[in-house]
């Protein structure tokens, strides 16, 4: 069972009584830091998909090559995730979050002196993709679990649509550094946004509420938990014991298709198929970053609606709709920018990251105290689904000259999502899966 927390000592720095908040409860903040945070650190999802040109023509490595080296960095953000959020139970949020950034700025700035592709494998997949997976949704539930009772669902899409605004903030700018001084400028960008969000966190994040003497929002005050030790060994245990239950695998399926749809095939691959059509690099960036306005519309949306509907109606409908729209793409790519793509850069926008809320409830409902590492662990088949298809897709593009197949492919996988939605059972009533004590 989980390690129930002691109450804090004298010695303690947390507060032993609540006080009352103010007019604006100080969980705002928490998640405004929070969203800055994420916005910082939403340089290096913008910028894989820019470097498969440049790289492919500086050095000669083939898109199979740099497909990988993008693969690694995405599983690694998804494997990373559980035991990050295990870790955030174990130190702290402030901690776990400041390392991270730390590592991701030296991944990026080391790729400026690398000379062979397994150097790209080491800085940016394996540096950048461990930073990084620090620095996942598992860190927006984390917050969420802690700062909030009530608006749970709002709250985390907001946090979630902190992704798209950093994506919409860097894309274009980063597009514009490739086209004009090449690759090296934009992966010095990104160090330098890392870092620039460390004292920030550092200086305004707090890991619990109590730290500051107050209950979250709309609940009731609760002494600050105890460290959990063996933070690698409970994220492992809590694996083992989620994964004998049939809507942890359901969620996870899910949860992988969205990976391979989203991060995967449109984030890394939609710039090089738009330039195979004839559009220029940074017009397609653009568009990219278009996506991303409406994600934040959508994702905050689907934040209000998780907390009203039933979520798993929400992600059937999600994945059905975005299946058919990857369905239709593949017709509309050309030289300019046309009405019918810009229709679908909106459609797709609102619908990118729609998932997490309802995912994020699910994983709430089923696993209680636990969810925020099953939700690292779903996380983790997420970018492991987003790491196949950014290798699949450049593969099949040396080999078809084409991403048109792994258009269809992914459509097809969106309608299997949307069936395998529907079929998640509720939780019975009962106690949630119980903690794995370290």
């Amino acid at each position: 069972m989980t390690q129930t927390a002691p109450a804090s000592t004298a010695s303690d720095a947390t507060p032993q009584a609540p006080r009352r908040p103010g007019r604006i409860h100080r969980a705002w903040f928490a998640a405004a830091v929070a969203f800055v945070t994420i916005i910082g650190a939403a340089a290096f999802a913008s910028l894989p998909g820019l470097l498969i040109e440049p790289l492919h023509e500086e050095f000669d490595w083939s898109r199979g090559t740099i497909g990988f080296a993008v693969s690694v960095n995405l599983a690694l953000y998804g494997l990373t995730a559980p035991f990050a959020a295990a870790l955030m139970d174990r130190f702290g949020i402030r901690k776990v979050v400041a390392v991270a950034l730390t590592v991701i700025a030296g991944g990026s700035a080391a790729t400026v002196w690398m000379t062979s592709s397994w150097q790209l494998v080491l800085f940016w997949g394996v540096l950048v993709g461990l930073g990084s997976g620090s620095m996942a949704l598992a860190f927006a539930a984390t917050v969420t679990n802690r700062w909030f009772t009530a608006r749970r669902g709002l709250v985390t899409g907001i946090l979630t649509a902190a992704g798209a605004s950093g994506q919409l903030i860097f894309l274009p700018l980063l597009s514009w550094l490739v086209e004009r001084h090449g690759w090296r400028p934009a992966a010095i960008t990104v160090s330098l946004a890392a870092l620039a969000v460390v004292p920030f966190v550092w200086l305004l994040l707090r890991d619990h509420p109590a730290d500051v003497g107050l209950a979250p929002y709309g609940g009731t005050y609760t002494a600050k938990p105890a460290p959990i030790p063996g933070a690698a060994r409970r994220a492992v245990t809590v694996l083992f014991k989620a994964a004998r239950t049939g809507p942890f695998w359901l969620l996870a399926g899910t949860f992988a298709i969205c990976g391979a749809s989203t991060n995967g095939l449109v984030r890394i691959h939609f710039v090089p198929a738009a330039h195979d059509h004839g559009m220029p690099v940074t017009a397609a960036a653009g568009l990219l970053a278009v996506v991303g306005v409406f994600d934040v519309v959508g994702t905050i949306a689907s934040g209000w609606f998780t907390d009203r509907f039933d979520a798993r109606r929400l992600l059937a409908v999600y994945y059905a709709l975005r299946g058919i729209s990857l369905l239709f793409l593949p017709m509309l790519l050309a030289p300019s920018v046309r009405p019918p793509l810009v229709f679908f850069i909106v459609f797709y926008g609102l619908d990118w990251v729609a998932t997490v809320p309802p995912t994020i409830a699910l994983c709430r409902e089923q696993y209680g105290e636990d969810s925020a590492i099953v939700f690292g662990w779903v996380l983790a088949s997420h970018q492991i689904g987003a790491a196949v298809v950014a290798f699949l897709g450049g593969l099949a593009r040396d080999a078809f000259g084409s991403y048109d197949l792994v258009w269809y492919a992914s459509g097809a996988l969106c309608a299997m999502a949307a069936l395998m939605a529907m079929v998640i059972r509720r939780r019975s009533a009962g106690p949630a899966l119980a903690a794995a004590t370290p």
